[in-house]
């Protein structure tokens, strides 16, 4: 079995620090009972959740400024969970999800990093119909179309768990999908923006994605 690789970061938002334990690079992999493989996750896209992509760290910075006050959240595809680990610094009520056998693992480990509450987690395949996850009323999440086959699995799955009025706000990197997400989510009964984030001075690189909000009233 090969030893995992693994580097540790401090994420700040101001005042507040959030400690992340990730893998080294995107090149790490260890499937040895081969539960990913199970799954249909192939050894080059096994270590995707494990890094903090610049996608999550947008979405965690509109996080930090996000008016949470009762509303139940739902992170959606979160592999390394930065704005989930961020909204139960807050007190928030956050619930995240991802289908990687891994995710749950790095969760625990990092919410006993920064001695906060454990998140509720579930395991889910977007396109099983037998989770037991509810209603939210906001929904978030980054960087999750890598297929074609994604869009009408993620906007499926998004209605299905979005309150009758509901909140869903996706930071998309620009692979090419975005347009398509849009038209279903419409067709779900969302009302649609599309915009650039304000500021990204904390990324290495220029942003080129956007952040879509899906806004549905009751």
């Amino acid at each position: 079995m090969t030893k995992l690789r693994l580097s540790y970061q401090t994420v700040e938002f101001g005042k507040i620090d959030i400690h992340l334990c990730t893998l080294r690079n995107n090149q790490e992999f260890s499937d040895p009972n081969g539960e990913a493989e199970e799954l249909g996750i192939s050894s080059a896209s096994w270590p995707i959740f494990g890094v903090v992509w610049p996608s999550s760290l947008v979405l965690a910075h509109l996080m930090a400024a996000y008016d949470t006050n009762t509303k139940r959240i739902l992170e959606v595809g979160c592999g390394m969970a930065l704005s989930s680990l961020l909204l139960n610094k807050q007190n928030a009520d956050i619930t995240a999800t991802d289908y990687h056998p891994q995710v749950q693992h790095f969760l625990k480990r990092n919410t006993d990093l920064n001695e906060d509450g454990a998140i509720a987690f579930e395991q889910v395949d977007w396109a099983a119909e037998n989770d037991t996850l509810g209603l939210f009323d906001v929904i978030i999440g980054s960087d999750l179309l890598y297929e074609d086959e994604h869009i009408e699995l993620l906007s499926n799955f998004l209605a299905s768990h979005a309150n009758p009025a509901c909140e869903i706000i996706i930071v998309d990197p620009g692979r090419g999908r975005k347009n398509k997400l849009v038209t279903r989510m419409v067709a779900h009964g969302f009302k649609s923006t599309v915009e650039k984030p304000a500021h990204t001075d904390y990324l290495d690189k220029e942003f080129k994605g956007h952040i879509l909000r899906f806004v549905r009233a009751q």
